[in-house]
């Protein structure tokens, strides 16, 4: 169960080297944040070496975050191939966001 830290600088090479990605876009102080951020880690767990998972802190990195058209958090992003497929934004169920994944596999 590893979710990793992203920056900016790092960030597309992790989108391009994983076949499936997703992304938590967030801040420290967002509620709503800290309310997906366990779901994100238990399913990180779940599809331990499908899926990889990472995070990016918005306030840390707000210069890639407005390059990714961020503009509510959370944002989960949804990396297949290294292309950018699908986006939710606001703190949704466990199940909603396990259904975006499934999609992708």
């Amino acid at each position: 169960m590893v979710v990793k830290e992203l920056d900016g600088a790092g960030f597309d090479r992790f989108a391009s080297e994983n076949s499936v990605a997703v992304v938590d876009v967030w801040a420290p102080w967002c509620g709503p944040c800290r309310m997906v951020s366990p779901i994100v880690d238990r399913l990180s767990g779940r599809y331990a070496g499908r899926v990889a998972f990472g995070k990016l802190n918005s306030d840390d990195n707000g210069e890639k975050a407005g390059a990714l058209g961020i503009m509510s958090i959370p944002t989960l992003l949804f990396y297949k191939q290294g292309k950018l497929v699908d986006r939710i934004v606001g703190a949704y169920p466990e199940e909603v966001i396990d259904e975006h994944i499934q999609k992708l596999l």
